[in-house]
C-alpha cells in the first residue's frame, strides 16, 4: 500500500463521513509563536481553544509537519525524523469520544478492498486515561478486548496548550508488531509496565485527543481541571509514515516508498551499502530525512539564512553535505538527491513540479557556499589544533568545537573526524555542555508535547467578549468604544496621562501591521483624553490592539472615542504597498515565475521585496524591472479588490505568499486585471498613477538562493533621482564631460589610478628589498638566537611589514635560530610583525608569543602561528620599547 494510497484512503474515508477536507497549511506555521507547523492541529488551534468559530464542524486533513528539536538524533535511531505527514480528523462541537473511536476502529480494521487499512484487530492496543470510563466503554463497544486497553495516569495521557484553556485525555492507538520487536506487555503490570522500552513493539500510530475540560493555571501536568467545556472538541493525529512502513512490510519509516529512494541514490553515489555498516546507515538516514525536509521547506518558500527558519533549513542542507562527505562523496550531490526525493514525493505532492527547478538551484548554491565554508572552517580548525598542541594538550577544547559548530555549521562528528586526522581528540563533554545551554535557551518558550502557543489569553478573553471589527478599508475616521485597556499584559480599567498602554476598540480604522505593511498611526480622542497611536498589531485573529501613549487626560473601558488614522501616512503606505505588487509582477515578467516572493516590507516612501533567485540580477535586468513597474504606473491601471473563495482565487491565478494564513474566503487585489493579481489584506491606491514614481535603489543577495530588491516610492523616489541628477551635474562640471561621457571618463581615470597604484606598489617592494638587504647585516646574537629588530619608516601597511620580515628571514637562512621583528606606525597606530625560522621554533621561540609581549607594550593585542604573527596597539611612541620587549622575550626563554 503506497504512501500516497494511504493518504488518499484517509481523505476519502473522512469525506464520506461528512468532513470538510482542508488542504495542508504551509510548513511555515500559521501560529506566530512557532517557526514551523509541528502538528496537524496547529492550523486549527483557534477553533480548538475557542478564539474563532470554524465554518465546518467536521474537518480532516493531511498536514505537512516539521520538528527539528531533536535534529542531532536523526538517523541514530529509526524513530527520529524532521519531516512527517500527520493525518488528522477534527470535530468542533460535533461528534465526541464515541464517534471518534468508532471511525478510528472502522478505518483501521476495515477491509483494504473497501478503502480501509485492513489492520488485524487482534494487533490493536489503546492507552487511555485511567478515569476515562466513556472512552473505555466506546472501545469495548467496537470490539476491543479489555485486556488490550491500558489505563495510564493523567501525567502520561493528557494534552493541553500549556496555558489556561482546553485540555483533555487521549486515546492512543498502538499496533503490536510481534515478539521479534520486543517483549510481551503483561496487563497485570498495569501502567507501570507500559514504558518507552516497549515502543518499538507496540508502535503508536494514532492519537485521539478529547478536548473536554477547561484547565486552570499551573506548571507541567499539575494544574486543576476547573470544569467541563460547553463545546468539546476532537483533535486527532495519525502518523502517515508509521502506517506506511507497517503496511509496506518494512522495518521503519526510512524504508518506505517516499524515503528509501534517496538512500538508494546515496548508495549509488558513494558505492557503500545500506545495512553493511552502522555509521554509514546513520549517515544515509540523515541524508534521506534532511533532503526531503529541505525540499518541502523550500517548496513552501523558505530559503537558507542565518536566523529562524532559514537557519534550520541551512542546517539541514549542510548536515546532508557533511553526511555525503563522510560517505566519501566529495562531488556536489544535493541537486541529484533533490531530484530523487522529488520523484518519490511527487505522487503525493504533484505541485512540487512547479518549484523543483528553483529548489535544486537554491540547494546547489547552498552546497557550493558550504564547500567554501568548509575551507574556512578547516583553517580555523587547523589554528585551534595548533593552539592545543602548542599548549601541550592532545585535545581540542569544547569551546573551539562549539565555535566551529556555531560559526561554520561544523557538526561535532565532522570536527571529531578532522581533529583525529591531525592526531588530537575533542573535549566532547565541554561541547555537549555548550550545546545544551544553547538548546535550553532555544527551548525556553516551548510548550506541551504537541508544540507551543504564545500566552495570548488576555487578548482571547477580550475577543470572546468584544471582537474587533476592522473598517479601515473604507473609513479612516470613525466613532467607536474602548473594549479593553491592557497594561503590562493585564487588563486594567483606566490609563492616565503619561501611560503607554494597549487599547482595544470595538471597531477600528487602523490597519494592523501584517503582510509586510507597516501599521497605521494616528490619534484616538475621547471626551477626557487624547491618545497617540504608535503601533497596531493583531495578536489573535479577532482582536486588533493599538499601542498608545496617553498624551492628556484618562481613558477608561467603555469610553466613546473618535479613532482617526493619519491620512498622509496611510496614503504613502498604500502607495508603497501597491508598488511592491508592481515590482513582484515585473520580476515574474523579466525572470519568470520561479522568482517567488519570500517576504516584503513597505512603509511610507519605501518598499523592499525578498524573492527566491540564485544568480545576481544584471544591471540591464534591474533597469527592465524598474521600467516595467513605472510603465504600469504611467498606464493608470485600475486597482480593485474582490473577496472570494480560496479555490476561486487560485483558479484566477492569484499569487499566494508563503507563510501567510488564508481562510476559506480571501481578498484578491488586482492591478490592471491580469498584470498583477495577489492574495493580500493590505491597503492600496485606487489607481496605479497615484503611486507617482518608483526608483530601484539596490538589489543584492540576502542568503543562498534569496535576493532583495529595494526601491523608493512617490516623492521619496523623486527626491532620490533629483539628488542623483545633482551628483551627475557636479561630476560633469568637475570632469568637463557631458553626462553621457561620464562612464567612459571615470573608467579611464580608474584605470590610470590602478596603474599608478601598481607602480607605487612595485616601488615600495623594491624599497623593502633594499631595506631587507641592509637589515641582514644588523642581526645580533641574543642568547643563541639571531635577532633583527627594526622600526620601519617606509612600510605603508601590515602587508609591507610581513613582506619585509619574511624576506629578511629567507635571506638569513635556516643555519641558525632566527627571529625577525619589524614595527611601524600605520595611520597613526602601531603595528608589529614577527617571523621565526624552523631552527628558532625548534629552540622554543614562537612568533605568536613574541607578538603578544610586544603588543602588550603597545597597548593592544595580537597573535598568530609560531612561524608568523602580527599585532598592534594604540601608542606608536612605544614602538622602540616594544622591540626591546621582543629582545627581552628572546633572551629570557
Amino acid at each position: 500500500m503506497r504512501t500516497a494510497d494511504i493518504r488518499q484512503r484517509w481523505i476519502d474515508f473522512f469525506e464520506s463521513k461528512g468532513h470538510h477536507i482542508a488542504p495542508s497549511a504551509s510548513l511555515v506555521s500559521p501560529d506566530p509563536s512557532l517557526l514551523f507547523t509541528v502538528a496537524g492541529m496547529v492550523p486549527f488551534i483557534p477553533y480548538i481553544i475557542g478564539t474563532q468559530t470554524s465554518a465546518h464542524p467536521r474537518v480532516a486533513s493531511v498536514q505537512k509537519c516539521i520538528r527539528t528539536k531533536d535534529i542531532e538524533e536523526v538517523g541514530k535511531t529509526t524513530r527520529h525524523g524532521t519531516f512527517f505527514q500527520m493525518l488528522g480528523n477534527f470535530s468542533f462541537g460535533d461528534y465526541f469520544k464515541q464517534g471518534a473511536i468508532e471511525m478510528a476502529w472502522e478505518l483501521l480494521t476495515g477491509p483494504e478492498d473497501e478503502g480501509r487499512y485492513g489492520f488485524d484487530p487482534e494487533t490493536l492496543w489503546v492507552t487511555i486515561w485511567e478515569q476515562d470510563d466513556e472512552a473505555e466503554a466506546a472501545l469495548l463497544e467496537v470490539g476491543l478486548p479489555a485486556e488490550r486497553i491500558v489505563k495510564l495516569p493523567r501525567e502520561e495521557i493528557f494534552w493541553d496548550t500549556g496555558q489556561p484553556g482546553p485540555a483533555g485525555p487521549c486515546a492512543e492507538w498502538h499496533v503490536d508488531r510481534g515478539p521479534e520487536f520486543g517483549p510481551d506487555y503483561d496487563p497485570a503490570t498495569g501502567a507501570a509496565g507500559w514504558t518507552d522500552e516497549i515502543g518499538d513493539r507496540y508502535l503508536e500510530i494514532w492519537n485521539l485527543v478529547f478536548d473536554q475540560f477547561l484547565r486552570g493555571p499551573g506548571s507541567g501536568k499539575d494544574y486543576p481541571l476547573i470544569r467541563e467545556l460547553d463545546q468539546k472538541a476532537i483533535d486527532t493525529g495519525a502518523g502517515l509514515e508509521r502506517i506506511a512502513f507497517l503496511k509496506q512490510g518494512v522495518s521503519n519509516m526510512y524504508e518506505i516508498d517516499e524515503v528509501f529512494p534517496v538512500i538508494e541514490k546515496a548508495q549509488e553515489l558513494s558505492g557503500r551499502e545500506y545495512k553493511a555498516n552502522a555509521q554509514d546507515d546513520v549517515r544515509m538516514r540523515v541524508i534521506a530525512d534532511h533532503v526531503r525536509s529541505a525540499m518541502m521547506l523550500m517548496h513552501d518558500g523558505v530559503v537558507p539564512g542565518n536566523e529562524g527558519r532559514g537557519y534550520v533549513l541551512r542546517r539541514l542542507l549542510r548536515r546532508t553535505v557533511r553526511a555525503m562527505r563522510l560517505l566519501g562523496v566529495d562531488d556536489p550531490s544535493l541537486t541529484i538527491l533533490m531530484d530523487t526525493s522529488y520523484r518519490a514525493m511527487s505522487v503525493s505532492y504533484p505541485e512540487l513540479a512547479e518549484s523543483i527547478t528553483r529548489i535544486q538551484s537554491i540547494a546547489g548554491s547552498e552546497e557550493e557556499s558550504f564547500r567554501r565554508t568548509l575551507t574556512q572552517g578547516t583553517a580555523m580548525l587547523d589554528t585551534a589544533v595548533a593552539k592545543a598542541k602548542t599548549a601541550g594538550s592532545s585535545a581540542l577544547s569544547g569551546t573551539d568545537a562549539f565555535q566551529l559548530h556555531d560559526t561554520f555549521g561544523f557538526p561535532i562528528d565532522l570536527t571529531l573526524e578532522m581533529a583525529a586526522e591531525q592526531g588530537v581528540s575533542v573535549d566532547e563533554a565541554g561541547f555537549r555542555s555548550l550545546m545544551a545551554e544553547q538548546r535550553d535557551r532555544a527551548r525556553a518558550d516551548a510548550k506541551a508535547k504537541k508544540g507551543g502557543h504564545a500566552d495570548v489569553s488576555v487578548y482571547q478573553a477580550v475577543g470572546a467578549q468584544t471582537p474587533t471589527t476592522f473598517r479601515g478599508y473604507d473609513e479612516l475616521s470613525l466613532l467607536t468604544s474602548v473594549a479593553a485597556v491592557i497594561k503590562d499584559g493585564v487588563s486594567v480599567p483606566v490609563a492616565t496621562t503619561g501611560d503607554t498602554v494597549e487599547v482595544v476598540l470595538a471597531q477600528t480604522p487602523f490597519y494592523p501591521e501584517s503582510g509586510g505593511q507597516d501599521a497605521d498611526t494616528g490619534e484616538i480622542r475621547g471626551a477626557n483624553a487624547t491618545l497617540t497611536v504608535i503601533d497596531v498589531q493583531r495578536p489573535v485573529a479577532d482582536v486588533i490592539v493599538h499601542t498608545v501613549t496617553v498624551d492628556e487626560g484618562e481613558v477608561a473601558v467603555g469610553d466613546q472615542v473618535s479613532a482617526e488614522v493619519d491620512l498622509v501616512n496611510r496614503r504613502l503606505a498604500s502607495k508603497a504597498h501597491s508598488a511592491t505588487h508592481l515590482i513582484h509582477a515585473a520580476l515574474h515578467e523579466v525572470l519568470g515565475n520561479d522568482a517567488t516572493q519570500a517576504g516584503s516590507y513597505n512603509k511610507p516612501g519605501y518598499m523592499r521585496l525578498d524573492f527566491a533567485w540564485r544568480q545576481g540580477i544584471s544591471h540591464s535586468a534591474r533597469e527592465e524591472i524598474e521600467g516595467i513597474a513605472n510603465r504600469a504606473i504611467r498606464e493608470e491601471l485600475p486597482v480593485g479588490t474582490q473577496v472570494m473563495s480560496l479555490d476561486e482565487a487560485r483558479s484566477l491565478g492569484a499569487m499566494a505568499l508563503f507563510g501567510e494564513k488564508y481562510g476559506d474566503r480571501v481578498r484578491v487585489v488586482e492591478i490592471g486585471g491580469p498584470f498583477s493579481r495577489e492574495l493580500c489584506a493590505g491597503t492600496h491606491v485606487e489607481n496605479s498613477a497615484q503611486i507617482g514614481l518608483l526608483s530601484v535603489t539596490s538589489e543584492g543577495s540576502v542568503g543562498s538562493g534569496a535576493r532583495r530588491i529595494e526601491a523608493l516610492v512617490g516623492a521619496d523616489a523623486f527626491q532620490n533621482l533629483a539628488a542623483e541628477r545633482s551628483i551627475v551635474s557636479e561630476l560633469s562640471t568637475t570632469l568637463k564631460a557631458r553626462p553621457e561621457e561620464l562612464t567612459d571618463r571615470i573608467g579611464a581615470l580608474l584605470t590610470r589610478l590602478s596603474d599608478a597604484e601598481k607602480q607605487l606598489s612595485q616601488y615600495r617592494q623594491q624599497a623593502m628589498q633594499q631595506v631587507a638587504a641592509q637589515l641582514v647585516g644588523t642581526a645580533t646574537d641574543v642568547n643563541g638566537v639571531r635577532l633583527v629588530a627594526h622600526e620601519s619608516t617606509t612600510a605603508a601597511d601590515g602587508d609591507d611589514l610581513r613582506t619585509l620580515v619574511t624576506d629578511v628571514r629567507a635571506r638569513l637562512g635556516e643555519s641558525e635560530p632566527t627571529v625577525v621583528a619589524a614595527s611601524a606606525a600605520v595611520g597613526g597606530r602601531p603595528q608589529i610583525v614577527v617571523a621565526t625560522n624552523q631552527a628558532a621554533r625548534d629552540a622554543g621561540v614562537r612568533a605568536g608569543d613574541l607578538v603578544k609581549a610586544a603588543s602588550a607594550v603597545l597597548g593592544g593585542g595580537g597573535g598568530g602561528k609560531p612561524d608568523l604573527a602580527q599585532g598592534g596597539g594604540q601608542d606608536a611612541s612605544k614602538i622602540p620599547d616594544a622591540l626591546v620587549a621582543v629582545r627581552d622575550a628572546v633572551g629570557s626563554r
